[in-house]
């Protein structure tokens, strides 16, 4: 399955809606403009809340938790390296890499693919592919792939 996020370039805060391959609305996503903190909500067509990013203080590295229905499901690290960007997931047994100032990367468990990012170039405002093996991970994938989007942002942004 893919699902498409496309942002928009001169929006106030995050806004955009992520697609599936049918160009069908699948999924909304709104940032916090005033908040300490990158603060992200993720709703379901219905418009209920299905995912919540949110930063916490580090004096070090990024750091985000991921909320699913009032529950901490994991918490993505960026990790002190000098050369290439990795990332830690705790609570999911998953895995990240590839070239992520490229968003050519992609997420493994256990060797296997959950899911593998690439980004369209040539396209107004940023454009991805999210193409996700298994459906069941569909919404921590894309969790993920907003966390390390929301890092790389802010990291271009300072």
């Amino acid at each position: 399955m893919e699902l498409y996020i496309k942002q928009k370039v001169f929006s106030w805060g995050d806004k955009f809606t992520v697609k599936d391959q049918w160009g069908v609305d699948r999924y909304f996503v709104e940032g916090e403009v005033f908040s300490f903190g990158k603060k992200l909500h993720v709703y379901d067509v219905s418009g209920n809340e299905v995912l919540f990013i949110k930063q916490e203080f580090s004096l070090l590295m990024p750091k985000y938790v991921i909320y699913s229905e009032g529950r901490e499901i994991a918490t993505i690290i960026k990790e002190f390296t000098f050369f290439t960007p990795r990332y830690v997931i705790e609570g999911l047994d998953w895995e990240v890499e590839g070239e992520f100032w490229c968003h050519d990367y992609e997420v493994t468990r256990q060797g296997e693919t959950v899911v593998s990012i690439t980004k369209e170039w040539m396209t107004w405002g940023d454009s991805y592919v999210l193409s996700i093996a298994n459906p069941m991970d569909e919404l921590f994938a894309l969790a993920v792939v907003l966390t390390i989007d929301c890092v790389i942002d802010s990291q271009n942004n300072n």
